[in-house]
């Protein structure tokens, strides 16, 4: 039988070796938001929906009923998440971008945003600020979205919200709480 000394440096690794493995544990488990996987879907779910907007059955002709005070923007291939908070005016929205990264030297063509809403509860998720070529002039605008004393126009799109988000690292954020219909 072989019986192994205690030395300094044994004790040392035998005694870290838990909280090396704690620390990496905790690592691993921790902010999924930073990881390979979610940052993939930072850059592939605003395309998802941007190429949703070609197809114009899912191009939306009017801003959805009910719209909440504020929702979550994201200029698209960024992680930073902001807000926007929405106003109506004459029948438009008028919405202001509450963040640092709002796209920059917008031309008559390459900045626009969109209202993203799921098409299976018609509820809005939130809005996308893209830097490319705009939908063209027939779609119809929403109203707009202003934000660096600069102002882009805003378009919506229905969109299969389950397809493009993925919920363990959500394009918009969380999912805002539901509360439950009143009991009786």
């Amino acid at each position: 039988m072989t019986v192994l000394r205690s030395t300094p440096l044994r004790s040392t690794v035998l005694l870290s070796t838990p909280l090396l493995l704690t620390s990496f544990a905790v690592s691993c488990g921790g902010d999924r938001s930073r990881s390979p996987t979610c940052g993939m879907a930072q850059l592939i779910g605003p395309s998802l929906i941007q190429d949703q907007l070609r197809m114009l059955p899912y191009v939306l002709s009017e801003a959805p009923r009910g719209l909440p005070g504020s929702l979550p923007a994201r200029v698209a291939g960024t992680a930073q998440l902001s807000t926007v908070t929405i106003t109506s005016a004459g029948g438009r929205l008028a919405m202001t971008y509450q963040g640092q990264n709002f796209p920059p030297f917008p031309t008559e063509t390459t900045v626009y945003a969109l209202l993203v809403v799921d098409d299976s509860s018609q509820r809005a998720e939130g809005v996308l600020l893209y830097e490319g070529q705009r939908p063209p002039k027939t779609y119809p605008e929403l109203g707009s979205v202003t934000g660096s004393s600069r102002t882009i126009p805003l378009y919506g799109v229905r969109v299969d919200w389950a397809s493009v988000s993925n919920p363990r690292c959500p394009l918009l954020g969380p999912p805002a709480a539901t509360t439950p219909p009143p009991s009786r």
